[in-house]
């Protein structure tokens, strides 16, 4: 096997009101939430706060970042569940630990199920994710 199962990364990120707003108009998600600072501060949120395309995006880019050093990856599934607001002005931990690893000899390599999740600055839960990922040798 090429990964164990217990491995687990992680990532801190600062989250900015910039990036936020960059991140909604690049992957063309127009609610003013995530962009419009006076529309955020009239909402319940009171201040802008990070699409949620954003926050998935860097979890499913982490578990790339992490392999992709040793292996060949390739992301199967993900699953994704929101549970609080990421706002767009705090430190965030993304998280993944390896659950379960099975070989796939078709396909050469191992498939990695993972259990992840985004917590915020007072450790509450943010962001509660599955993924599955195909791990090669590299060629």
């Amino acid at each position: 096997m090429r990964v164990t199962v217990g491995e687990r990364f992680s990532e801190v990120v600062r989250m900015t009101p910039e990036d936020a707003i960059a991140f909604a108009k690049a992957a063309h998600d127009p609610n003013p939430l995530h962009h419009d600072r006076e529309a955020a501060a009239k909402s319940r949120y009171k201040k802008l706060i990070v699409s949620g395309t954003q926050t998935a995006a860097r979890s499913m880019a982490l578990i790339a970042t992490y392999f992709s050093k040793r292996y060949d990856v390739v992301g199967l599934d993900f699953s994704i569940r929101f549970h609080k607001a990421v706002f767009a002005d705090e430190t965030v931990t993304l998280e993944w630990e390896v659950v379960a690893v099975k070989a796939n000899s078709l396909q050469r390599g191992d498939v990695v199920e993972m259990k992840g999740r985004v917590t915020n600055e007072k450790g509450e839960l943010a962001v509660a994710t599955t993924a599955r990922a195909l791990v090669c040798d590299k060629t």
